[in-house]
């Protein structure tokens, strides 16, 4: 089978196309045809500093994908043979990911699809969505899971809604009944917040960024998900509603930020920041049953009239699909694997 490897961290040339033996899978793991292998910020930063390459040798990277289940191991019952799945955490201390025609994953990564959903929005899914789903869950009051009505009566502020992980939070949000502001620094931008499921967008280059929040949400906010603390902890400290949550997962802007006390502690603020490597099982399960349930609801859609634009690469050129996404691409970068998909 065809695979992309890498033995040493760094750029982007260290990985290789090579051909290896088909994976045999385990007791309580399925072997999958891969159809679509997401790439995620993650995963160049895994190859560029990572230790995986040094712990295992040799790596494939990509943590996201989908495909088809065509072989199971011992003690498995589900996802059978020829379910069409997506995955999550496929490489997560493991040495093999989904950047191959065929991977090996735990059962519990492989997650059935329901009919009609496309391995499009299946490998778009994974470590944005799961990201998203967990900052939507972390409020003092619940929910710990979403469902249709599950944030009814609330605002939901979703910093640079046009990335994939804001993408995400808007579509989960909306589905779960919130009203979704998402901030942006372009009208391009703008119109992919929308066609996502924003409400409301505000452009942080040219508005008064929290005056225009709190014209729409004037008790303040009761939710935000941030990718740049360093950058805007002074902004959702002022639009923040009393008892509301800051849910972080990213450290765009810098690795440092200054939290404002008195404001936040008087509003009895929740702060937590979160990754989806560490975040634990219960809040993965948690979050990969919510996600196919808003796949049955046709609720997270991909593609530019869906405000996430994607970006195809073949196989052989995983090497450009990092570098598209470490060069920051706008949208979705997915590798087509089984060279049926674009």
């Amino acid at each position: 089978m065809r695979s992309i490897v890498y033995s040493q961290t760094g750029d982007s040339s260290v990985l290789t196309a090579v051909e290896r033996d088909l994976p045999q899978p385990g007791p309580g793991d399925v072997r999958i045809r891969v159809a679509v292998s997401g790439v995620n910020p993650t995963d160049w930063k895994a190859r560029r500093n990572g230790a995986a390459a040094a712990t295992f040798g040799e790596v494939i990277p990509n943590q996201d994908g989908a495909g088809v289940v065509d072989a199971v191991g011992d003690g498995v019952d589900s996802p059978a043979v020829g379910d069409r799945v997506w995955l999550y955490l496929a490489q997560h201390e493991r040495p093999t990911g989904t950047a191959q025609e065929y991977t090996v994953v735990p059962a519990e990564r492989a997650v059935a699809l329901p009919e009609g959903v496309g391995f499009d929005i299946a490998a778009s899914l994974g470590v944005p969505a799961m990201t998203a789903h967990r900052a939507l869950t972390i409020h003092e009051d619940g929910p710990a899971r979403l469902s249709p009505g599950a944030l009814a009566g609330r605002t939901v502020l979703v910093a640079g809604g046009a990335g994939a992980v804001g993408h995400a939070a808007i579509q989960l949000a909306r589905w779960a009944g919130a009203t979704v502001i998402a901030t942006v620094s372009s009208d391009e931008k703008a119109a992919l917040a929308q066609d996502a499921g924003a409400h409301h967008t505000v452009n942080y280059n040219s508005e008064d960024v929290a005056r225009r929040i709190l014209e729409i949400a004037p008790g303040g906010v009761e939710q935000i998900v941030e990718v740049s603390p360093a950058d805007n902890f002074a902004l959702d400290t002022d639009v923040i509603g009393n008892h509301g949550s800051i849910a972080y997962y990213a450290n765009n802007g810098g690795d440092e930020a200054t939290i404002a006390i008195l404001p936040t502690f008087a509003k009895n603020v929740r702060i937590q920041g979160l990754l989806m490597y560490t975040v634990g099982e219960r809040a993965l399960t948690a979050a990969a049953e919510d996600i196919t349930a808003a796949l049955r609801d046709g609720a997270l859609p991909v593609g530019e009239s869906a405000g996430l634009p994607l970006t195809w690469f073949d196989l052989d050129d995983t090497a450009a699909a990092h570098d598209a996404v470490e060069n920051g691409a706008i949208g979705k970068v997915l590798i087509d694997v089984s060279g049926d998909n674009q």
